[in-house]
């Protein structure tokens, strides 16, 4: 049986299957750019993280040469064979003061560092969450500057997921640069302690690490590929683990018993995920093993040098000490340096992830001197033969429509699933533009309008509404985001909804949360929710009024009380109301047939009736079930 999920081999982007030197090298001018959002975030904390770090960086020199003075302390008075019958006695005869001193002044650095390193994480933690956030901010600003289209477009939502990680998931990478700065200078103090006693260690050391880091920048860009090209799969997962436990989904997965086929495909998809994933993992383990090995293979190599040195005389055990610590923390921090450089690089392709995410450009927006839109609306809308494709579809979502909605008109469209209906209404409200053709509104093409004030003069409820787990109140004032807490002006549109009665029956009427997404939380049934949806659209006080099927789930009577009520608030407005139930669209001023997205009969009731066509073929189906 042939798999249902895509080849990730497949990536639909070839460059990010294996990433070259190049690119990885390339990807380090995302840095500059994160740097700067990470300073913007908050001046103080960064300074201060900075700051730390610096004086923090210095501290394992000055410890290291502290130690080494006091074994030279220690050599020296075993030396000069001095002998004290009691610890009180080696206090009193000072002879211990500058020992003393020494260890004091190492007990000191102990804690200062301690103490430091805990302010430096405090720093980071607050700095990390406040660029979360900021970034977290921006995306959600980005996303809703975005066309529809674009969201629904696969390859965009592989993207937009990348970039959701990326806002939670870079903070490290602060952490790792400030740290990759405070290494570098206890490198170079190091550093320069060595190079007094044996510059060609260092070359040594250097040497003996690049292989390492060779092989850590390899993988960290095979980790990354692997990543890249699941995004889909991941997606998937997420999909299905959402599918497969939530209350949403909850009846159906029972009734017929889809916990085995969710489970399955869960973990079929997440077994290869994991079987990818540990096999890049061994690769990695086995070389950075063997490459590692080189690099500790030159630090004892040093070692040996500096311990016979010692034993010539060169060197006090002190030096000895002082320069074998040195060495080991020079190699440890070159080899943190090396791979941390090469995990920089890493993981400034996944910041390629999120910028390319943020430098997409809408194509729907206000254009530079836009018109606001007319108050009152003179005249109306003007169809001329507009067309609309959807990307990478073959077939015309609409062609050819020419008709004018005119102010103050109730306009209805009927026709069957597919035939363009709520596409239509997408187009009216610029949730798209056209193909072809062009949409005028008193005259002026709509792109002429501001792109903000056109939406915000119209009132659109879609079939596919959304409940949102908030209060009943603020399900309604997400209509009029201005008003969200405007009770009277809530009520009004609950009345005009007959959403009312549903919330006068709540527990705690407007202030009850609703929806099952919480603990105190009280579901709805598909038409309370719907009515709550539809008093959204009275709460704009909008000049152009849409229904795209909101009240499928109302019976028959209901949603004929809700259209009643839609058209007798809707005098003096124009208005747009799709249904496929007849005995609710006939009582529109006209009605639109469409058929294959095209505009195939125009009339009132009556006279789409005596006509005879595709409405009356409709209308006589509908109501021989009713008989």
């Amino acid at each position: 049986m042939p798999s249902p999920f895509p080849d990730p081999a497949a990536a639909s982007n070839p460059r990010r299957q294996n990433p070259s030197l190049r690119e990885r090298v390339s990807a380090l001018k995302n840095l500059p750019p994160f740097l700067r959002e990470i300073w913007a975030t908050s001046k103080p904390l960064t300074t201060a993280s900075m700051g730390l770090r610096l004086v923090r960086a210095l501290l394992p020199i000055v410890t290291l040469y502290v130690g080494k003075l006091i074994i030279d302390e220690a050599v020296r008075l075993v030396g000069a064979g001095v002998r004290f019958d009691s610890l009180q006695a080696a206090w009193e005869g000072g002879q211990l003061s500058h020992l003393l001193a020494l260890l004091l002044a190492e007990f000191a650095l102990a804690i200062v560092s301690d103490l430091l390193g805990r302010l430096v994480s405090y720093a980071d933690s607050v700095l990390s969450e406040l660029f979360t956030n900021a970034t977290s901010i921006r995306l959600m600003e980005h996303a809703a500057t975005l066309d529809l289209e674009d969201f629904e477009d696969p390859d965009l939502q592989d993207k937009l997921d990348r970039a959701r990680r990326q806002t939670m998931g870079r903070m490290n990478l602060m952490s790792q640069l400030f740290g990759q700065a405070q290494d570098a200078i206890t490198v170079a103090g190091f550093a320069a302690g060595l190079l007094i006693y044996a510059p060609w260690l260092i070359v040594l050391l250097a040497v003996a690490l690049i292989p390492a880091f060779i092989g850590e920048s390899h993988f960290n860009a095979m980790n990354y590929s692997l990543n890249f090209q699941w995004t889909p799969e991941r997606r998937q997962l997420e999909y299905i683990r959402q599918m497969g436990a939530s209350v949403e989904t909850a009846k159906e997965v029972k009734i017929f018993n889809l916990n085995r086929f969710f489970i399955t495909r869960f973990r079929e998809l997440s077994a290869k995920f994991f079987a990818a994933n540990r096999a890049l993992a061994r690769r990695r383990a086995f070389w950075g093993t063997l490459l590692a090995a080189l690099g500790t293979l030159g630090y004892y190599i040093a070692y040996a040098y500096i311990a016979w040195r010692t034993v010539r005389g060169d060197f006090t055990i002190g030096d000895l000490t002082f320069l074998a610590g040195s060495f080991r923390r020079l190699r440890q921090l070159l080899e943190s340096l090396l791979i941390g450089f090469s995990q920089v690089a890493g993981q400034a392709l996944y910041l390629d992830d999120l910028y390319s995410f943020f430098e997409i450009e809408p194509e729907i927006r206000s254009r530079p001197g836009a018109l606001p839109v007319p108050r009152p609306i003179a005249q109306g809308f003007v169809f001329e033969n507009v067309g609309f494709r959807y990307p990478d579809a073959d077939k015309w979502a609409l062609r050819g429509l020419d008709f004018q909605l005119n102010v103050g008109e109730v306009l209805a469209l009927v026709g069957e699933n597919g035939a363009g209906k709520t596409t239509l209404v997408k187009l009216l409200a610029r949730l798209y533009d056209p193909d072809e053709g062009r949409i005028l509104l008193d005259g002026r093409d709509l792109g002429d309008y501001d792109l903000e004030d056109l939406r915000a003069n119209i009132g659109v409820i879609f079939q596919d509404f959304v409940r949102y787990h908030l209060t009943a109140g603020e399900n309604i004032g997400v209509g009029q985001v201005e008003d969200m807490y405007n009770r009277e002006r809530i009520r009004d549109a609950a009345h005009r909804a007959m959403a009312d009665e549903v919330i006068d029956g709540l527990p705690n009427g407007y202030d009850q949360l609703i929806g099952r997404r919480f603990k105190t939380g009280v579901d709805l049934s598909g038409g309370q929710w719907q009515k709550i949806a539809i008093a959204r659209a009275y709460m704009r006080d909008a000049q152009v009024m849409i229904l795209d099927e909101p009240t499928a789930a109302l019976d028959a009577r209901a949603e004929y009380e809700v259209f009643k009520r839609f058209k007798e608030l809707s005098e003096g407005r124009t208005a747009v109301l799709i249904s496929h139930r007849f005995s609710s669209v006939r009582m529109a001023d006209r009605i639109l047939v469409l058929a294959e997205g095209r505009l195939e009969a125009s009339g009132t009731h009556a006279q789409l009736l005596a006509q005879g066509g595709r409405y009356a073929e409709l209308f006589e189906l509908q109501a021989a079930g009713y008989r």
